[in-house]
């Protein structure tokens, strides 16, 4: 099993930045991928970046220029620099983690940006 537990949300104004981390501990080994996902009111769960074991990343269209992924792997965490932030970007962010094609999640942090 793998634990991941988040931190960093809150509230922000337009134009604002934020940095989300998450520390992964429990049973995690490499290759894995780690990552970040949001959801907001009434709409589904959606990928905003990922970042493998060996550094490379993958961004939503959405975010691209304005976010950051990164990772420590000595301490097992990753972390989302947010900036350039706009109320669309108001959601649940999730932590993700990738191991051996099963998924795991941590219980999310609210991010809200006001206009």
């Amino acid at each position: 099993q793998v634990q991941l537990v988040e931190s960093g949300g809150g509230l922000v104004q337009a134009g604002g930045s934020l940095r989300l981390s998450c520390a992964a501990s429990g049973s995690i080994f490499r290759p894995n991928v780690l990552g970040w996902y949001r959801q907001a009111p009434g709409k589904q769960r959606e990928l905003v970046a990922t970042i493998s074991y060996g550094g490379t990343t993958n961004y939503a269209d959405s975010v691209k220029g304005r976010f950051t992924v990164s990772r420590d792997n000595a301490k097992s965490t990753v972390y989302l620099q947010m900036n350039s932030l706009k109320p669309e970007d108001t959601a649940v962010y999730y932590c993700n983690a990738v191991q051996w094609s099963v998924h795991y999640w941590g219980q999310g942090t609210q991010v809200t940006v006001s206009s």
